[in-house]
């Protein structure tokens, strides 16, 4: 796809993901019902977005199917029953295997499957499986990407010696930046996009930014700018805590290209509006506080089920030494 930048009058070729149901399910534990994802994945081929990621191909061996929904397991005969009667125009199936939580025997040669993208997240400790899952993925047929989560943790050296790795001992065809706990700032993510073009020659980039500092659009715009390949958003903004950036942003931005918003905003005030009601996530201070100090949401997002939720000052406190 070639997309027109008014601001530096170019174009290049880029892709955008909705990774919808995949990060929302980190909001409710992938229990989406079969008719809102149907609903998800017609609209994003209606819009014309290049990919959707509809879950999560984890192990059952791993986390158990009694705990999660379908979407964190995304079995072929429950994929199937997804795009059963939709047309898929040029749209492509992703989903994703954690490296710590999936393992290579789950995933069928391509020709078995309806899924054309396998996205492998993984922390930088987890490279080496990260790498095993992402050969396995390649070998048996399908695209593939390996997204570096929770990079505002990690050194720039160990950033480059994975990125290393990654270059020359796989054949996957983008390497993402991912804001987990969206703590990146724009000089941030442009000191990264540095580094990862400095030692990817083979490879693509990609960006998946979270929304606790409500940078996640800006950030995203910067990378554009920055001629990235693939850019990550959902529905609304719908995934863990405050969020990712959402697509419908991006497709107004994008104006003049092939992308169509108007799928977008039936399926929001159709499906998404609905989930509002009965899941939480967006802007909040907790999100905004564990950001800034470049923690996992993890305890923001305990804390918002808890009826002091808008004590503030009370879980500062708590994530810090400050009494």
């Amino acid at each position: 796809m070639l997309y027109y930048n008014s601001d530096c009058n170019e174009t290049n070729e880029m892709k955008i993901l909705d990774c919808t149901i995949r990060d929302g399910g980190l909001t409710n534990d992938s229990y989406f019902s079969l008719d809102t994802v149907r609903a998800v994945y017609q609209a994003v081929c209606r819009s014309g977005i290049d990919y959707v990621e509809l879950g999560y191909r984890n192990s059952k061996e791993i986390l158990s199917p009694a705990e999660y929904g379908p979407w964190r397991f995304c079995d072929e005969e429950q994929l199937r029953k997804v795009v059963e009667g939709i047309e898929p125009l040029n749209t492509k199936i992703s989903i994703m295997q954690d490296a710590h939580m999936a393992v290579p025997k789950d995933i069928l040669p391509k020709a078995q499957s309806v899924v054309d993208l396998i996205r492998i997240a993984t922390y930088l400790r987890d490279m080496d499986k990260a790498v095993v899952l992402a050969r396995n993925a390649t070998n048996r047929g399908y695209e593939c990407t390996i997204n570096i989560m929770a990079i505002s943790q990690e050194e720039l050296k160990e950033i480059e010696i994975s990125l290393q790795k990654i270059e020359s001992e796989t054949d996957v065809q983008c390497v993402y930046i991912v804001d987990s706990f969206g703590a990146l700032y724009p000089d941030d993510v442009h000191r990264l996009i540095e580094i990862y073009k400095k030692n990817l020659k083979n490879k693509k980039i990609g960006l998946h930014f979270h929304n606790s500092q409500q940078l996640a659009f800006a950030n995203t715009l910067l990378g554009i700018k920055e001629e990235v390949h693939f850019i990550d958003g959902t529905l609304y903004g719908l995934g863990r805590a405050a969020g990712n950036c959402p697509i419908e942003l991006l497709v107004g931005y994008l104006q003049n290209t092939k992308y169509d918003i108007l799928p977008l905003l039936e399926v929001i005030q159709k499906e998404i509006l609905i989930l509002k009601e009965e899941i939480k996530w967006g802007y909040h201070i907790p999100y905004m506080l564990t950001g800034i100090l470049k923690k996992h949401p993890r305890k923001a997002m305990s804390w918002m089920k808890r009826s002091q939720k808008d004590d503030f000052i009370t879980f500062y406190k708590s994530i810090t030494d400050k009494c």
